[in-house]
Parts: C-alpha cells; sequence; structure tokens
C-alpha cells in the first residue's frame, strides 16, 4: 500500500503554497463556526513517520481559526494509572464538545502500531484492536462526530535527512530522540503495521488519508483541502447552508 504512494507531489512555487495555504484556512475558519453552530463535532487524527511532518501540518490547520474551538492532543505512552483501564478509556475522556475540533497528535491507532512493533500488546491484542477501533470510531460518526485520519507518508532516505538536520541544528536537536533512532531500525516492521492498519480500519465514516510528505508544502496544503472538502460535504449530508459563513472574495 505505501508502496504505491507518489512522494513526488509537490508545490515549487512560494507564493502559489502561500496563497493555497491563506485560502484553505479561511475556509476552515468560516466551516469552525458552522461546526459550532450546528455543534458537529470534529476529530482529526495525525499519523505518520517519526519527523514527516505531522506537527507542521498541525501548526498549518490551527493558525488561522478560533483557539476557543479547537483542542490538540499530543499523545505520549500511557502512565502507570491509565494502563489500568481499557487502553480507549484514555481517549474517550479526549473526545471533544460537540462544535468543537479534537486534533490528535498520534492517537489510539498506538495499539496496532508501536505497541504492535515494540511487543507491548500480545498479538491477540493487537488484532482485537481493529474491530474495537473500528466500533469506536463508528459510535462517534453516528452521534454527530466527524473523524478524518491521516497518514504522513516519506521515504526512508528523506527521515534519514530530517534526523540528521535536527540533528545538526541546535533550535531543532531537541526533536531527536534516541527512540527516534530505534524506531528508524524497525522501518520495515513498522510499515507492514502501517499498511495492515490502514487496510482493517480505512473506512467509509472515518477514511484514511495519505499524505505524501517528502515536500511540506504540499503536505499542509493537501490536509487543509481534505479537512475542508471533507466537512463540506458533511454540512450538504446534513442538508446546512454554509454559504453564509464565507466573504464573497473566497
Amino acid at each position: 500500500m505505501l508502496d504505491s504512494v507518489d512522494l513526488t507531489r509537490k508545490i515549487d512555487d512560494k507564493k502559489e503554497y502561500e496563497k493555497r495555504l491563506k485560502k484553505q484556512q479561511l475556509i476552515l475558519l468560516g466551516l469552525q463556526r458552522a461546526l459550532m453552530d450546528e455543534k458537529i463535532g470534529c476529530i482529526l487524527v495525525f499519523e505518520g513517520w517519526d519527523a514527516a511532518g505531522k506537527g507542521g501540518a498541525i501548526k498549518r490547520t490551527t493558525q488561522n481559526i478560533d483557539p476557543r474551538g479547537f483542542e490538540v492532543h499530543s499523545t505520549a505512552a500511557p502512565t502507570l494509572e491509565q494502563k489500568q483501564y481499557h487502553y480507549l478509556q484514555r481517549f474517550w475522556n479526549r473526545m471533544p464538545k460537540y462544535g468543537k475540533l479534537g486534533i490528535f497528535d498520534r492517537s489510539w491507532y498506538g495499539r496496532v502500531l508501536v505497541e504492535r512493533v515494540e511487543g507491548f500488546a500480545e498479538e491477540s491484542e493487537w488484532r482485537r484492536a481493529y474491530g474495537e477501533i473500528n466500533d469506536f470510531e463508528r459510535i462517534l460518526t453516528g452521534e454527530n462526530y466527524i473523524v478524518l485520519k491521516f497518514w504522513f507518508h516519506i521515504s526512508k532516505e528523506e527521515q534519514l535527512n530530517r534526523f540528521n538536520d535536527r540533528q545538526n541544528d541546535p533550535m531543532k536537536s531537541w526533536k531527536l530522540t534516541e527512540e527516534d533512532w530505534r524506531n528508524r531500525e524497525k522501518w520495515d516492521l513498522y510499515k507492514e503495521a502501517v499498511d495492515e492498519m490502514i487496510q482493517e480500519t480505512d473506512k467509509e465514516n472515518a477514511p484514511w488519508h495519505i499524505i505524501e510528505g517528502e515536500d511540506k508544502k504540499h503536505a499542509r496544503v493537501k490536509t487543509l483541502e481534505i479537512i475542508n472538502r471533507t466537512i463540506l460535504t458533511e454540512m450538504e449530508k446534513r442538508k446546512i447552508d454554509v454559504r453564509h459563513y464565507f466573504k464573497k472574495e473566497e
């Protein structure tokens, strides 16, 4: 699956990038107001390789919308307290209120990715998780939530270039950890896990979108375009007219 992704896609012209980015950010601002008024929750899941551009895409997605209407959750390993509950419990507690956006920088998919590859979950547990996650997301989309999931994909060579850039830049070196290097050594195992994850959990109500991340400009614009297109489609399904949320020039 990942082998078929075209990583040559890019936006060469900086002015074109800035124009397209601003347009999509303004559209999202209008759609955010519509979500608030209609009490529709929106959940954005950002997964991907280390250094693939998730953080930059999240920043461009949120930088021009109302900060009162969204929350970003950075997912780390579960705490000792969280391990006393079902693995989805800590995510249930972070679901956004109706009318707001909940953005997850890594998510419940850790169960079938890092926990699978690193052996933190038994095979029976991570295989069972596919159905549990599908049920979880089906409940959400059945209760006035929109769910979008993104996988940010780059080549192994590009990841190495970005790791080296971070290591040599004192302003970015904090982003690079020993764990990043260890994960890289298991690239093929993670790739197998990602392919199976997408195959098992790419559903009509909560689809996966693969973002070609070699060019960061392309990745950021494409992410916003997908978010906006999906929200607009969901508004149309609900017969909600959103035209009055936008200025004529948009």
